[in-house]
């Protein structure tokens, strides 16, 4: 592998395995190429080592993908992309993804990707090629079976925002309707709720923010992704 990202896919198998133990479904997704979200989607639900648990898992086909996490992935549910560290689309998605209460892990190639939002990014490296890809999503694969045969480690919470001035949580939401007051719905772990945009006003419909105690304290400037970084 040109990119030896190891803390980072033993991070994402460790957040993998723990939607799976909850109960998760997994969703696989590659807009540019579909053959590797079938064959990572292949290694989950029909585990070819004797002993291994197989775990439920859905391609999503290139395009919609964002409309068919919204409406049909549950609150718990994982994404697993793959693609390019400069697909716009891709991004998007992936950086949405946790206001809909689905956790988020990107294999990029290519340039290296920022994501904002709590998405978990394995970069496999500027040069890496499809062999690369295949070789990070079966050790993801590998890696998630270890992790989920260690129970001490199955209960950790998720990450998540602060509030920059009480240090308590804060949470990703997606502006569904943006009114005045305090009449607006944003969906927060993929739940619509009321909240109160005043403080990020102008908001529209497909925003971002970030929600504490019933207000949005944040709204994350598009584009949602930060941009590549070098280094």
């Amino acid at each position: 592998m040109t990119a030896a990202p190891h803390d980072a896919l033993a991070s994402a198998s460790l957040v993998l395995a723990r939607h799976f133990h909850r109960g998760a479904t997994l969703w696989c997704w590659s807009p540019a190429w579909p053959t590797h979200a079938e064959h990572l989607a292949v290694e989950f639900v029909h585990p070819v080592i004797v002993g291994k648990r197989a775990r439920p898992a859905i391609v999503l086909a290139p395009d919609g993908a964002a409309a068919r996490l919204r409406h049909s992935a549950r609150p718990g549910d994982v994404l697993v992309a793959i693609g390019s560290g400069d697909d716009a689309g891709l991004l998007d998605v992936v950086g949405r993804a946790p206001a809909w209460g689905i956790g988020a892990i990107l294999l990029a190639h290519g340039e290296r990707p920022t994501i904002d939002t709590g998405a978990n990014v394995v970069w496999l490296g500027a040069a890496a090629d499809h062999a690369d890809i295949v070789c990070a999503y079966h050790l993801l694969w590998e890696l998630t079976h270890v992790c989920s045969e260690q129970p001490d480690l199955l209960d950790g919470a998720a990450e998540a925002s602060t509030c920059p001035a009480c240090m308590d949580a804060g949470e990703l939401g997606e502006v569904d309707v943006a009114t005045a007051g305090f009449d607006s719905t944003v969906i927060v772990a993929g739940l619509r709720r009321h909240i109160d945009l005043t403080l990020v006003e102008p908001c529209q419909s497909g925003d971002l923010v970030i929600v504490h105690a019933g207000v949005a304290i944040k709204r994350l400037e598009a584009p949602v992704i930060l941009g590549a970084t070098r280094g």
